[in-house]
């Protein structure tokens, strides 16, 4: 084929199945450093930066942009949650740890509320101590870090694809 006619191994576009695997080695990676202490924030963040480590272990000679890199981070930040998500679930289901997170977010609201006069303010704390307002409570919790890995893995991807994209790997 003439030259004109050909495309550049660099220059076609990620397939994500190849992807996938690097992604899922950076959630489990960091979810055990989570569980070990680390910052769930620092998690998020983390686990963006390391899909895009991981995915150049495999493709040493791809150049990989800050953007490819954000959607590699928000892959592995969804996989991060997911995870994290089911050991939470388990933690919580093993250990029969739901009355103690129940009365950790009421002991938390309490705090909060002594901190306010605002009898409207006061209203709504006594809503969420009824156990729908800590169903409600729990859930917006979720989506928030639904939410927060994947747009905080993206950006761990998007340094990760600023800072390593370009090297060739030697």
């Amino acid at each position: 084929m003439p030259a004109s006619q050909t495309v550049p191994v660099l220059a076609l576009p990620m397939q994500w199945s190849e992807a996938f695997r690097p992604c899922a080695l950076a959630a489990l990676v960091a979810s055990l450093l989570m569980a070990l202490g680390l910052n769930p924030f620092v998690a998020m963040f983390s686990v963006g930066f390391l899909a895009v480590v991981f995915y150049r272990q495999r493709r040493r000679g791809v150049v990989l942009k800050p953007r490819t890199g954000a959607g590699l981070g928000a892959l592995a930040g969804l996989l991060w949650f997911a995870i994290s998500s089911i050991l939470e679930a388990l933690v919580v289901i093993l250990f029969h740890k739901g009355p103690e997170l129940s009365s950790e977010l009421v002991k938390r609201i309490q705090q909060a509320a002594s901190q306010t006069s605002d009898p409207q303010v006061l209203a709504v704390f006594d809503r969420l101590k009824s156990p729908g307002g800590l169903e409600v409570l729990m859930l917006t919790g979720l989506v928030f870090a639904f939410l927060a890995s994947i747009v905080l893995g993206g950006l761990g991807g998007l340094l990760g694809g600023a800072i390593l994209g370009r090297r060739d790997g030697s």
